[in-house]
């Protein structure tokens, strides 16, 4: 039952696509995670993709749809099953809430897949 402080938790760490849980909420993981350049495409069959930005600019490209760009304090979410991928040209840090064993790289897998790491 501690409160949990977003940037002292970011501090703790400088890997880039690789989320960190910093609380749960029921069977859900918060996450945040340092983005630099794109990631890789995929979705996620079964729960949307939920982005918070708290420092940078996000661009989520959506397969088929005008990509979406996030300034701190803005959020989107993916729907199910939405193909996309997001991209920062500077880094950026993100505030991620998503089922817990949700697979970063969703249906794409290969070297990007973080393991679920609590910090």
């Amino acid at each position: 039952m501690d409160k949990v402080n977003l940037g002292a938790k970011l501090g703790t760490f400088d890997a880039i696509f690789s989320p960190k849980i910093v609380a749960r909420l029921n069977d859900y993981k918060i996450a945040v995670v340092k983005t630099k350049g794109e990631f890789v495409w995929h979705k996620h069959d079964d729960t949307d993709d939920f982005f918070l930005v708290l420092k940078g600019r996000l661009r989520i490209q959506l397969r088929g749809s005008e990509d979406v760009v996030l300034e701190p304090g803005e959020l989107f979410v993916v729907p199910k099953g939405v193909e996309h991928c997001p991209c920062a040209d500077e880094e950026t840090h993100i505030l991620l809430i998503e089922p817990a064993g949700t697979p970063n790289t969703g249906d794409a897998g290969g070297p990007l897949t973080a393991q679920e790491e609590t910090i």
